[in-house]
């Protein structure tokens, strides 16, 4: 990928595709200063009475197991160095009750408890465990949402407080922050990034 860029491919729904790849990366690079667990897909929205379960767990395997494999398999490289920084990837959906999004919303929830547990765990080893919770962000995926009308955009919008979506370097600085030296005493803890959506709890629009 370029002068000081590699890519490995990695299941991380896969416990032996994850310890391989850190493995390879291990032997490229030597160490991680830095884990970002951003790899995750969306649920179905189907109402809870047609969920089914293979939905369902392929939903937890990628965004809870992937982060917790990647998690421990990075943080056996961090121990080895200095220590370092992990920032997962949450979501207002593991903060509240969205309708139609149980397996989306339980697997950013457990992803909240495990960066807890982890942030208290391993902060003796030097190493920092964080997570992000984005509200709606402006993306392709979104917008295509929209267009499918599974989301009303307009209403979404007037439910944040702030009146916008987030652009996704909004969300990019919060994990710069929390995975920088300026975050070194912070660790357990989870940051919205949401324009005060999980804040507002009057009725009506916020915006």
């Amino acid at each position: 990928m370029g002068q000081c860029h590699i890519a490995l491919r990695i299941d991380v729904s896969l416990e032996k595709s994850v310890v391989d790849g850190v493995e390879k990366l291990k032997k490229l690079i030597g160490k991680c200063d830095v884990l970002v667990n951003n790899a995750g897909i969306a649920d179905t929205m189907q109402p809870s009475l047609k969920q089914n379960m293979g939905d369902f767990q392929k939903i937890l395997d990628i965004n809870l197991n992937g982060t917790f494999l990647m998690s421990r398999e990075i943080a056996k490289l961090m121990i080895e160095n200095t220590g370092g920084a992990i920032v997962n990837l949450s979501s207002i959906a593991g903060l509240g009750g969205l309708p139609r999004r149980n397996a989306y919303g339980s697997a950013k929830a457990a992803v909240i408890a495990l960066t807890r547990s982890l942030g208290c765990e391993w902060a003796s080893l030097g190493i920092r465990v964080n997570a992000v919770a984005p509200g709606y962000v402006d993306t392709p995926l979104i917008q295509k949402l929209a267009d499918k009308n599974r989301i009303d955009l307009g209403k979404i919008k007037r439910r944040i407080p702030m009146g916008q979506l987030a652009k996704p370097n909004d969300i990019a600085e919060a994990i710069f922050f929390l995975a920088s030296s300026s975050a070194q005493y912070i660790t357990g803890t989870v940051l919205s990034v949401d324009g005060g959506w999980t804040a507002f709890s009057d009725f009506g629009d916020a915006s």
